[in-house]
């Protein structure tokens, strides 16, 4: 059941942004875009030839990691977090893990407030050059996937699928 709907999810995300690409396009671009697309390396081949080492994920201290079961998403104040993240996949275009988002509700005040758990699907993509570590690669982005309740964004419910920049590593 988890695997499924974590399939699910990593073909959302990387889906969504697919379609912005088809938009507009007659059949004839789409054969030729399908065509090109057959010649051109994926991304994943492109970053195994260029970086050598397995892609990472920059903590709020800026340190490197692979496969955190942990990782802050608010790193000013820590009011934000995921944890429990069971890896699926850790490859050079894409990361996925089902996991639980700490949110702290922040009533009445942050240091007053409770932390909520929702689950979570994870998916961590994209990837640019690690700073002061030639030849490996990082994650620039993520996206979480709500497959049930949602935490509350000011006075509404978060959507359900929510992207975010990740850190860059400090060099």
């Amino acid at each position: 059941m988890k695997r499924g709907r974590l399939t699910a999810a990593v073909i959302a995300a990387i889906s969504v942004p697919g379609l912005g690409l088809g938009l507009g396009l007659g059949a004839g671009a789409l054969n030729s875009a399908a065509q090109a697309s057959s010649r051109t390396p994926s991304a994943g081949a492109v970053f195994a030839r260029h970086f050598s080492e397995k892609p990472v994920v920059a903590d709020c201290q800026g340190r490197p990691e692979v496969r955190p079961s942990k990782l802050t998403l608010s790193c000013a104040d820590g009011n934000d977090y995921l944890t429990a993240l069971s890896w699926t996949s850790w490859t050079a275009g894409l990361a996925s893990a089902t996991g639980v988002q700490e949110v702290n509700n922040c009533l009445p005040y942050c240091a007053a407030g409770h932390f909520h758990g929702y689950p979570v699907d994870v998916v961590f993509w994209g990837g640019a050059s690690l700073r002061g570590h030639p030849g490996s690669q990082r994650y620039t982005s993520v996206t979480l996937l709500y497959p049930g309740t949602r935490p509350n964004v000011g006075t509404h419910k978060a959507p359900a699928t929510v992207t975010l920049p990740l850190l860059a590593a400090s060099s």
